[in-house]
C-alpha cells in the first residue's frame, strides 16, 4: 500500500536528483505532481519540454511554509497575509505579486507567480528536505489528464524522469484550487 509518509532512503534519493537538476514526480494533495529546482533553468527547460507546456503558462511554487516563500514574494498587507494563512497549509494556490527573484519560466513572463504551502506530506517533506520551495505541475503532458497514479506518471513519461517519489496521493480529487490573491477570484475550482 502506499505510503503517505516519505521514507528517509527515497527522501534523500529524490532530493540528490533535484540538486543534481533533475525532474522528479511525487504525490500532492489531488495528483501526482512533477518537480524540479525552481532555480535551475535547465531544469525548468526540461520540465516544460516534458510536458510539453507553453512557458507563458507559467509555473506552481511549492513550499512546507510561508518561511520558504517568503524570499520571493513582494510585501504583502496585513489582510493578504492573513488569507494566505487561512487557507495554509493546504490545497488552494494562490496568484501571489512576486519581488522579481523568479525566472520568467515559473512566472510566465507576469509580475505574479502561483504558490501554495502544501499541507500533503510527502510533499511537504520533500520541500524541507530540499531546504526550500520547488515546481509543482501536474504530471501529465498538456492537454492530457493528470495522472493519479505512479503507474499512470510512467505510462506518460517512461524513463524521461530522473525519479519517481512512492506515495499516496492526498484526499482531494483533481488539482488543487486556485485563487487571485489581488481580488480572490476563483481561477480553478
Amino acid at each position: 500500500m502506499p505510503r503517505l509518509t516519505p521514507s528517509p532512503i527515497h527522501l534523500r534519493l529524490a532530493v540528490r536528483h533535484l540538486r543534481a537538476g533533475g525532474v522528479i514526480a511525487y504525490p500532492t494533495e489531488g495528483v501526482w505532481g512533477l518537480g524540479c529546482d525552481p532555480d535551475n533553468i535547465g531544469a525548468l527547460l526540461r520540465l516544460l519540454l516534458l510536458k510539453q507546456r507553453d512557458p507563458a503558462k507559467g509555473l506552481i511554487l511549492i513550499a512546507a511554509s510561508e518561511a520558504q516563500l517568503a524570499p520571493r514574494l513582494a510585501p504583502l498587507s496585513a489582510a493578504q497575509q492573513a488569507a494566505l494563512r487561512a487557507s495554509w497549509p493546504g490545497p488552494v494556490t494562490w496568484i501571489v505579486p512576486h519581488n522579481k527573484s523568479i525566472s520568467s519560466l515559473v512566472t510566465g513572463g507576469r509580475s505574479t507567480v502561483a504558490a501554495r504551502v502544501s499541507a500533503h506530506p510527502i510533499a511537504s517533506a520533500l520541500c524541507r528536505a530540499f531546504g526550500g520551495p520547488l515546481i509543482s505541475t501536474s504530471a501529465n503532458p498538456s492537454g492530457r489528464p493528470a495522472a493519479t497514479s505512479a503507474l499512470a506518471v510512467r505510462r506518460y513519461f517512461g524513463d524521461q524522469l530522473d525519479y519517481i517519489l512512492p506515495g499516496a496521493l492526498g484526499g482531494r480529487r483533481g488539482p488543487s484550487e486556485i485563487r487571485d490573491l489581488l481580488n480572490d477570484k476563483l481561477l480553478r475550482g
